[in-house]
């Protein structure tokens, strides 16, 4: 099925707990909650090593305006290695949740410079409540208006402009993701909040951040280094941005005072993105997001398998399973966040209240 865009829930059934014990324990009968220890050491083995290479690279290619080729390369390479972050900090690689809580930080941290303990403050209250607003923090972003109630809240003659024409600027605006991630994290670690091993958090940022910058600079005449950053954050921005829109962006939204079932929530408000290995590679496995919200502690290369179980219940109780290509998915975000920020009340037609009056 082919979303057209965001619409909003009204309401939820009541059966959906066993609807899921049911599914869950389909996919637990298949193995595909297994772990799978040859697949993920093979990355971990091979992280450091793409790193090294990197900056071997980098060093010997020298103060010269090639590097923003190689800034292009750390950006994809920061990205990558951030999804299998991802991957540790929902502990899909080891058993022990001690083993996947310290990768999770060497990877995130230390390798790619965003902090854990701020990431998984944010990703948990999302996928407990994917698309609700006031509990969903991915819908409430400070430049991107996903609701009428924010398009209304930021009215003013600069802000009005600006959010009128917020598709125009979607995808440039995710150039600037990069610092925001890097931002946020550094915040976070720093606040008078409690936090497990803010310490530990705190030496593995500074060691990346600083290390990487000053590498840089050391190598680079200060006008290369400051384009080669440039060029390094606003891709690494992007491509992360590009990963994580398509996945809810444009999907129902849930107000405040519903409630939904679990299988629901987590299939309504998510889609899927087909297209083969080369999808699975770009995105991390991120285009299964229907599988990844039912269970995310599955591992990465499971999810692919458990896909076809999960649509063919979906198809068995009536329940809508979203998935279209990665092209169509960006079309259908930048649509929905055009007609919000137009100030369309209702940007897109409900099919589950139009199923409803009909009946």
């Amino acid at each position: 099925m082919a979303a057209t865009g965001a619409r909003v829930i009204t309401g939820a059934r009541t059966n959906g707990s066993s609807d899921f014990t049911e599914l869950a324990a389909r996919i637990r009968d298949t193995g595909l909650m297994r772990r799978r220890y040859g697949y993920y050491w093979a990355k971990l083995c091979l992280v450091p090593l793409v790193l090294a290479a990197a900056i071997v690279a980098f060093i010997w290619i020298g103060d010269s305006w090639w590097q923003l080729f190689t800034a292009a390369g750390f950006a994809v390479i920061f990205t990558q290695v951030a999804f299998l972050g991802h991957d540790a900090a929902h502990r899909q690689i080891f058993v022990s949740g001690r083993w996947n809580d310290w990768v999770s930080l060497i990877i995130g941290d230390l390798f790619v410079g965003m902090s854990v303990g701020w990431w998984r403050h944010k990703h948990t209250r999302h996928h407990a409540n994917p698309n609700k607003e006031g509990a969903d923090p991915d819908i409430d972003l400070p430049v991107i208006s996903f609701t009428p109630e924010q398009v209304t809240r930021r009215r003013n003659p600069v802000t009005s402009w600006l959010i009128s024409h917020q598709g125009a600027f979607f995808f440039p605006v995710l150039l600037l993701e990069g610092i925001s991630l890097h931002a946020s994290g550094i915040a976070r670690v720093l606040r008078r909040e409690p936090m497990d091993r803010r310490w530990v958090e705190i030496v593995f940022l500074a060691a990346r951040l600083g290390g990487f910058i000053a590498l840089v600079f050391a190598v680079l005449s200060p006008g290369i280094a400051v384009v080669f950053l440039a060029v390094q954050l606003g891709l690494f921005g992007l491509y992360m941005g590009a990963s994580f829109a398509p996945n809810h962006k444009g999907m129902p939204l849930v107000p405040a005072t519903v409630k939904l079932d679990f299988l629901r929530r987590q299939i309504l408000m998510s889609r899927n993105i087909r297209g083969g290995r080369f999808v699975d590679i770009f995105m991390g496995g991120l285009n299964y997001q229907i599988e990844h919200h039912l269970f995310p502690s599955m591992p990465r290369p499971h999810l692919r398998h458990a896909a076809p179980i999960v649509r063919a219940h979906c198809k068995r109780l009536g329940i809508p399973y979203t998935e279209t290509s990665l092209i169509t998915s960006y079309r259908i975000v930048l649509r929905y966040i055009n007609r919000v920020g137009l100030g369309e009340r209702d940007p897109f037609d409900c099919p589950l209240i139009a199923e409803r009056r009909a009946s």
